[in-house]
């Protein structure tokens, strides 16, 4: 296809060149095992040591409070799991309807063996009421896991004021800050959070490497049990590209953030202005003042999204949609039924996710064929009443 538009930046990121060139050497001649003695061994150990250091400098930590794992799903796992395990007496957890299915899932089968699970629920615009919240924490509740932002609407959640409630309690906050990290500030030295998860291939960096955040004097038990690497607390071989690709991503993202920050929020709303004046009958979904500044998340009336994108995707121009398919049968978003959307705009929903790799001219292309397919559909359909 000649012309690729890349807008689904919340599902992956391209690589970037300078991180490929980061973990290019560590694919070849610097190949060493970081656990060995030998000096390709260290060479390899050191590496990893700078990639935590400027891990913890993306987010303003101690790199002694960086653990790489394998992805964000284990790192979400890796806390709640750890922290059951280290408070076997209590058995009650607190999220929300709206997580990640890395922590949602988890917590429905945690429910299935026993444990007691508070799932909090959002408004229409996908802000949690935070008394409902402060009532929900009990002498009980081992962990609170509420993500930083969420990642179909990119509503942001005011996980400083709910570790601080957390921590009144006696009771440890996980926040999901995968697609948080390095779209937003995050300054671990100024809030009481205890365990943060990153997934590194949300802002250019490879797949499967992600980092679990443990503040330390966190009493907490392994997931993976094994060997002695990230110092007792993640066993198995070190994925050594991936840990360099993520420091290498991580250094990159904080020296370009303030200003990628202004450039992807004035990209997003001139998509999100060109749509409202172009197609009628659409909704906004997300709080408008509490957003991730990359993320747009559409519903268009009388459409189904799989439709929409089907038709972006001939153009070249990929997104997502906030529908899943389950057992053959389309399911609206948990999240905009959590939100209570209308099913019929929860099934016309289109994620836009956007990254500094993208231009005002993508944005411009895709606002001249998005109306032409919308109107297109809406001829067709039996649910468009014009």
């Amino acid at each position: 296809m000649d012309r690729v538009i890349y807008l689904d930046n919340n599902a992956t990121t391209k690589v970037a060149e300078e991180v490929r060139d980061a973990i290019l050497p560590f694919l070849n001649d610097k190949y060493g095992n970081p656990s060995s003695m030998h000096y390709i061994g260290a060479e390899a150990a050191s590496a990893v040591e700078n990639a935590r250091e400027q891990v913890a400098s993306l987010i303003n930590a101690d790199p002694l409070e960086i653990v790489f794992t394998g992805c964000g799903t284990e790192s979400d796992n890796f806390a709640i799991q750890g922290i059951l395990k280290a408070y076997p007496q209590k058995r009650h957890i607190v999220t929300t309807k709206v997580e990640h299915p890395a922590v949602l899932e988890q917590c429905k089968e945690l429910k299935r063996l026993g444990y007691n699970v508070t799932f909090l629920g959002v408004d229409e615009n996908g802000l949690l009421d935070i008394e409902e919240y402060k009532n929900s924490i009990r002498d009980d509740t081992a962990i609170v896991s509420i993500m930083w932002a969420n990642n179909e609407t990119g509503v942001i959640f005011p996980v400083k004021e709910l570790a601080d409630i957390a921590k009144k309690r006696g009771t440890i906050f996980h926040t999901d800050a995968i697609q948080a990290a390095s779209k937003i500030t995050i300054d671990m030295s100024s809030n009481s959070i205890d365990l943060l998860s990153i997934s590194g291939h949300k802002f250019h960096a490879p797949k499967g490497i992600g980092v679990l955040y443990i503040r330390k004097d966190t009493k907490i038990r392994n997931l993976l049990i094994g060997g002695h690497q990230e110092r007792g607390r993640r066993a198995g071989t070190e994925n050594l590209t991936g840990i360099v690709g993520i420091g290498e991503a991580c250094k990159l993202a904080k020296q370009n953030m303030n200003e990628e920050i202004i450039y992807i929020t004035k990209l997003r709303d001139r998509l999100q202005q060109g749509i409202l004046q172009k197609i009628p009958k659409v909704r906004i979904n997300g709080a408008l003042d509490k957003r991730l500044p990359n993320t747009l998340n559409v519903s268009f009336e009388g459409v189904e999204g799989e439709s929409v994108l089907l038709l972006l995707s001939e153009d070249g121009i990929c997104a997502s949609t906030g529908s899943a398919c389950t057992s053959g049968s389309l399911e609206p978003s948990h999240v905009l039924k959590t939100m209570k959307i209308s099913e019929m705009l929860a099934f016309g929903v289109i994620r836009f996710s956007l990254s500094r790799y993208n231009t005002e001219e993508e944005i411009d292309y895709t606002l001249s064929v998005l109306p032409g397919i919308i109107e297109k559909l809406r001829k067709i359909s039996p649910y468009w009443k014009g």
